[in-house]
């Protein structure tokens, strides 16, 4: 598969200015899915890296970006309300660069919930889905589903894909989480993942690896949103 990657920028909110993004849009493509990375991470983690390379290889496109915290080198998190406003500005300089794509958002971890806290605050034009990388459904250690309550207000179908292993999303809450959200969400578990897709390579029923499944999984997936 044949792709590019294109850095730019876009203005995330006006207060906190310009933030960088990295398109990749293979040929062929119909789909593109708008990436955020985790918390302490940035766009050109190698975990984004990898979770872009697979979707290329078969054909869907991605617009990562920065929030404007990692922007700056790191450090404190701005505000919810600076967060929720770059998903959507990312949305719309992803629109602009890809406008004949139909369009996803989601992310890693932290990203990832801030698109969805986004979308329940009010639909965010132009999305047709949601896609998870690791909810953070709660803190490790701290069990709990507060950070789920907003995800009954959301109006397009959800992806989660989510490591039998990971700290911050235990089946025993993520599984009935998703089941009372309905027919639009859709789980599938990543065997012996945790949080960081890290799995445990003698004790993993499969010998797909674990970031090419996820991209397998997110392809077949969107065949049921056309």
């Amino acid at each position: 598969m044949n792709y590019e990657a294109i850095e730019s920028k876009f203005i995330a909110t006006p207060e906190k200015g310009e933030v960088s993004s990295i398109l990749i849009r293979p040929d062929g493509a119909k789909w593109l899915l708008v990436l955020g990375h985790g918390a302490s991470t940035t766009m050109r983690h190698s975990t984004l890296q990898t979770i872009a390379e697979r979707l290329a290889d078969i054909g869907i496109a991605t617009f990562r970006y920065q929030f404007p915290y990692m922007e700056r080198g790191g450090g404190g998190r701005e505000s919810q309300a600076v967060a929720l406003a770059t998903v959507r500005s990312a949305v719309g300089a992803a629109h602009e660069a890809a406008g004949d794509l139909s369009i996803l958002v989601g992310g890693h971890s932290y990203s990832g919930r801030m698109s969805s806290l986004s979308a329940a605050e009010a639909p965010i034009e132009h999305v047709r889905g949601l896609v998870f990388f690791a909810f953070p459904l709660h803190p490790s250690g701290r069990e709990g589903t507060e950070r789920a309550e907003h995800l009954t207000d959301v109006t397009v179908p959800m992806l989660f894909l989510s490591g039998t292993r990971d700290k911050l999303a235990v089946l025993d809450l993520l599984e009935p989480v998703c089941e009372n959200l309905g027919d639009e969400t859709t789980l599938h578990l990543l065997d012996t993942a945790d949080h960081g897709f890290k799995v445990l390579k003698r004790s993993r029923k499969s010998d797909e690896d674990v970031f090419v499944e996820m991209a397998r999984v997110l392809s077949e997936w969107i065949e049921t949103l056309d």
